[in-house]
């Protein structure tokens, strides 16, 4: 069943995160303090203002670990060339810049995570698909 859930419930952590640039690029990635349980290339979903969209994990080479690309869907977020970034969108509506911290949400770890701008609120949606369906729809993603 899901829930909704604000951003400082017992259950979400968390941890600061920072816009750094990638590289020698403009480009932002956001740099996430401490480890995560994810593999460098799986797949999250994240949350930017209120909408979801997919984000491969990557690492640096000292295994901070980053993201650089949000898509609104697993195929795009795959696929860079493919689509829009709505990561550097998010960053550049937001008016953030690079150096900046911001508040990355674990809402359910291994699934679920949002990003916000330090001091502003976020509702989340907790709950996961019924395992049926979720295969379904990443079979029709894919």
């Amino acid at each position: 069943m899901v829930e909704r859930i604000a951003h400082d419930h017992p259950t979400v952590e968390t941890r600061s995160a920072t816009i750094e640039r990638r590289g020698r690029t403009t480009r932002p990635e956001i740099r996430i303090a401490g480890d995560l349980d994810e593999e460098p290339g799986s797949l999250i979903r994240l949350v930017l203002d209120g909408r979801e969209y997919r984000a491969p994990i990557e690492e640096r080479d000292d295994g901070t670990p980053v993201i650089r690309h949000a898509a609104e869907t697993p195929r795009l977020a795959r696929n860079r060339s493919a689509g829009e970034n709505a990561l550097v969108e998010w960053v550049e509506a937001s008016g953030l810049e690079i150096g900046r911290s911001v508040e990355f949400d674990i809402v359910e770890p291994g699934y679920r995570y949002g990003l916000r701008k330090p001091g502003e609120r976020a509702t989340y949606e907790s709950g996961r698909p019924e395992d049926s369906l979720s295969s379904i729809a990443e079979n029709l993603d894919g």
